[in-house]
């Protein structure tokens, strides 16, 4: 029975083919900056009904389902990916492509392991951060529809969830959906593949993040008299040393994930007129952090060096907090979010894993592991729900929010027939592959 289910994904895959390219072009071609998805939600919401799904509903807040449901009972895996993107920005960078262009064409491209040769992509913004995952995991589905209606025997239930602003990585759309809409709706999950680009690799965790803002304390005073106020900006500059030199330094290392590390990424200062001495210097602070930190932790290594510099300085004066954005879907639902995500990783060795591995390998594909090096809406899944969650999809990371976004279309290929024997085989695991990850 598994040979011929085998065989039946590869004469499907090719069946599918076509539609699941032109369907990826026409995603490209449709603009969905984070807010403005709409568009891009009503064509995966049309596009699931042509392939059959049994069920598809829209959110409040604009998020779009579809699930396939098994001929017998079992888990629910859901496949996950964002319908927005970032801006296309400068144009002129784009060597001749349109960002909404779509093309296809041979090109120069990386292989799975970034060595250059020639092979076909589609080009344009969001090709590889998410539209082309977006097509495949949801032709995915479809391809499960036809096997149903050949008579094989489906296990369990595969649920495609698009999301709305995973891009500002707040985790606005991948929070709602979970803990209000699936919730609502008696819906649960026991496992997540992120559509995120993985080159056909199984992504295993990433660092977590957490944007925070540190503002130093000054007084103004005229330009002319510069010593009858306290400059803010200099009253920074030893904190910034201490982060830079003493802080990043000592931060903890993961022998997958690498280094947590701390940047400063943006200076602001106010009143922020010639004349004026600067009373206020804001500090925008990009902090990546391991599983086993928190941000109440990571918080705690800043607001430590504020009081250690204004007990040597009585004029020293600073505070420390998470930054906070208030996000608009465009439904109109506002979500007033904190800009943290949280970081996961999860063994090579968890059932599920290997269970996702094993159906790769049934279909020959060679297995191999990485980690992002960006967030995903994994850092919900399994960073807080603690629920099995990998990465596989056939685009590549080093192209995302680049100029020379592309996704090689042999990989789609290949990528749509892998999210298909992954379903089939965790759904058919032991209660093992549904344990929640531990680190």
């Amino acid at each position: 029975m598994r040979k011929k289910i085998y065989e039946a994904i590869s004469e499907l895959s090719d069946e599918l083919y076509e539609d699941m390219i032109k369907f990826t072009q026409k995603l490209i071609q449709t603009p969905s900056i984070s807010g403005e998805e709409k568009v891009v939600a009503d064509l995966n919401m049309a596009e699931m009904k042509k392939l059959g799904y049994d069920d598809m509903f829209r959110d409040d807040q604009g998020n779009v389902v579809g699930i396939v449901k098994g001929s017998q009972d079992g888990p629910t895996i859901m496949y996950n990916s964002h319908m927005d993107h970032v801006s296309p920005g400068d144009t002129n960078n784009w060597e001749g492509y349109e960002p909404y262009g779509g093309l296809i064409d041979i090109c120069q491209v990386d292989t799975q392991e970034k060595e250059g040769e020639q092979a076909e992509c589609i080009h344009g913004r969001a090709a590889s951060d998410v539209k082309a995952g977006e097509a495949v995991q949801i032709y995915a589905g479809g391809l499960l529809v036809k096997l149903k209606e050949k008579g094989f025997p489906i296990k369990g239930d595969f649920m495609f969830t698009g999301v709305v602003q995973e891009e500002p990585a707040e985790m606005v759309g991948m929070l709602h959906l979970i803990d209000k809409t699936l919730a609502e709706k008696g819906l649960s999950y026991d496992a997540m593949v992120s559509s995120e680009a993985t080159s056909l690799k199984v992504y295993c965790g990433h660092r977590g993040r957490i944007e925070m803002l540190a503002t130093v304390y000054g007084r103004t005073s005229h330009g002319s008299a510069p010593w009858l106020g306290v400059n803010a900006i200099y009253k920074a500059i030893p904190l910034i040393t201490k982060i830079k030199d003493e802080l990043y330094p000592s931060l903890p290392k993961d022998s997958e994930l690498g280094q947590a590390s701390i940047s400063l990424n943006i200076i602001e200062c106010s009143p922020g007129a010639l004349s004026i001495v600067p009373d206020k210097c804001m500090l925008s602070i990009d902090r990546r952090t391991l599983p086993g930190e928190t941000t109440a932790s990571a918080l705690k290594e800043i607001q430590d060096i504020i009081d250690a510099l204004a007990k040597d300085d009585p004029e020293f004066k600073a505070d420390v907090v998470v930054k906070k954005a208030l996000e608009v879907s465009y439904t109109g639902m506002e979500f007033q979010a904190e800009k943290v995500m949280s970081p996961w990783k999860i063994s090579t060795e968890h059932a599920f894993v290997k269970a996702a591995s094993a159906g790769l390998e049934g279909i020959g594909q060679e297995v191999k592991y990485g980690y992002w090096d960006f967030g995903t809406d994994a850092s919900k899944t399994c960073g807080i729900d603690r629920k099995p969650t990998i990465g596989y999809s056939p685009m590549q990371e080093q192209y995302a929010h680049t100029p020379y976004d592309k996704v090689r279309t042999d990989f789609m290929k290949k990528g749509l027939e892998g999210n298909v024997a992954i379903f089939l085989n965790v759904t058919e695991a032991d209660a093992r592959a549904f344990e929640k990850v531990k680190w």
